[in-house]
């Protein structure tokens, strides 16, 4: 498969999946040609993301296809793996850690300029739910999937500032669609929604990212009211805009447009009052009086 000089031939494994598909079908076809990795041929599986880039069947175990797979390709997006916060250390092990390196020695081989490695919010969910966690501070699994999350951001950062393959590890929040979010059973994700078309436009910008930028972790969520992982570094490193807030979208929420009503307790708020006084303006002030 051949790419024209204006556009990245991009690797997807887990194309079968939510965030693959709805990634291949919506990527922009103009910058990027799609090689869509899938376990399995089944008609489910690839019916919906066959006329989107060309198909290879392969698992993660596979070195022979994973070498097929990364021939000239300029970045992985990397959303195979057990994505089951239940499932036991064995298959979260072949999958999620023995899976990963093997990819990342078939992108090594093969000169892959980047990997975008899907990381999880799971990465951070053993803070106490009042924390906001942010990039710069420790990861703190809250399950088994959390802790193979956890080495695979570490493994990025090794790829990247080791071994030569540029990695951003993008922790991925609750990705679903509108319609979920506006489902009166989805409060349980009111802090960590990522809309479908915020989650296509922050993996394009992890793309499109400066070809010396060796390793980044960022959060993926929406601009939620309120944020389980702060996203103001993915903003200002990567130029992501979010456009999707939960509580805009949720049935129980929509109707007290709480982005508006919440005070932001600064003087920047309009209803808040500077307790700042000019004393040449207060004298002034007592000279009129008089």
């Amino acid at each position: 498969m051949s790419t024209s000089n204006s556009s990245k031939l991009v690797l997807v494994t887990g194309a079968g999946g939510h965030i693959g598909k709805y990634f291949a079908e919506h990527a922009n076809k103009q910058k990027y040609q799609l090689r869509l990795m899938v376990h399995s041929m089944e008609p489910e599986k690839i019916d919906p993301i066959k006329s989107f880039g060309e198909i290879i069947q392969g698992n993660l175990n596979q070195m022979e296809t994973l070498d097929k797979a990364c021939k000239n390709v300029h970045t992985i997006v990397h959303l195979a793996g057990d994505a089951s916060p239940d499932s036991t250390w064995d298959t979260l092990k072949e999958a999620n850690i023995d899976g990963l390196y093997n990819i990342f020695i078939a992108a090594k081989n093969a000169g892959v300029k980047r990997m975008i490695y899907a990381s999880s919010i799971h990465a951070i969910t053993g803070y106490p739910k009042g924390v906001q966690a942010k990039t710069t501070e420790p990861p703190n699994p809250g399950d088994l999937y959390g802790v193979t999350k956890c080495f695979g951001e570490a493994l990025c950062r090794y790829m990247g500032e080791k071994e030569g393959v540029p990695s951003i590890a993008v922790r991925i929040g609750a990705f679903q669609s509108h319609s979920t979010a506006q489902n009166k059973d989805s409060i349980s994700m009111m802090d960590a929604w990522l809309s479908q078309r915020d989650c296509l436009q922050l993996l394009e910008r992890c793309i499109d990212a400066p070809e010396d930028l060796k390793f980044a972790l960022v959060h993926g969520l929406s601009r939620n009211t309120f944020n389980r992982m702060d996203i103001e570094s993915t903003r200002q490193l990567l130029g992501y805009e979010p456009q999707d807030d939960f509580f805009e979208q949720s049935e129980l929420f929509k109707n007290f447009n709480m982005s508006d009503e919440l005070a932001e307790h600064n003087v920047k708020d309009d209803r808040q009052k500077s307790g700042l006084r000019d004393k040449s303006t207060d004298d002034k002030n007592k000279d009129k009086k008089k």
